[in-house]
């Protein structure tokens, strides 16, 4: 049995580009830390927002008028500082919030998976999607978001999203101690 970490889109146009999230850039320090405390039983996933040139025609451009993470751009590459642990991980692309292919994947593992926990931006966007989907995938399997870990939009999204996540037996690591409060 394996336990999992997934880090959700720690990328520069979410951190230090065009959506900027001072929250975002103060969680790095804190997941580099996870990263390199994993034991042996753990596996690192990322997952990397994708989005190409005609994102403004897209329903997602439509409702958020800003083009980010436009694949082989600065913004799309996840930030230098979490580079050296994506190139020994699993990199799932997603064109959308949530992942069916990393979804798909934990379903194909589902006997061998002890647990999956998530960190990343943005808690009320892409790690909540990530999270529900992985549940539905893993019902009976513990899925861990950890809140010291995360950040979201606003601190406000994010305790609204944590909340959601805890409603739907998602486990919350760490809640109240986000280091950038």
């Amino acid at each position: 049995m394996s336990k999992y970490l997934v880090v959700i889109d720690m990328q520069n146009d979410f951190l230090t580009g065009a959506l900027k999230n001072d929250e975002g850039v103060k969680v790095i320090g804190y997941i580099k830390e996870k990263l390199d405390s994993v034991d042996a039983d753990t596996k690192v996933i990322f997952t990397r927002d994708t989005h190409q040139d005609d994102y403004m025609s897209s329903e997602e451009g439509a409702n958020l008028p800003v083009p980010h993470c436009i694949e082989n751009t600065d913004g799309w590459e996840i930030t230098p500082e979490l580079v050296p642990y994506k190139n020994k991980a699993n990199v799932f692309d997603k064109n959308t919030f949530g992942s069916k292919e990393l979804a798909k994947f934990f379903e194909n593992l589902e006997e061998d998976v002890e647990s999956v926990e998530l960190v990343g931006v943005c808690t009320d966007i892409c790690v909540i999607s990530n999270a529900l989907l992985i549940k539905s995938v893993l019902p009976n399997t513990k899925i861990y978001v950890d809140a010291k870990g995360c950040a979201g939009v606003t601190p406000k999204s994010h305790d609204t999203a944590i909340e959601a996540m805890k409603a739907c037996h998602i486990h919350i690591l760490n809640e109240g101690l986000e280091g950038w409060r």
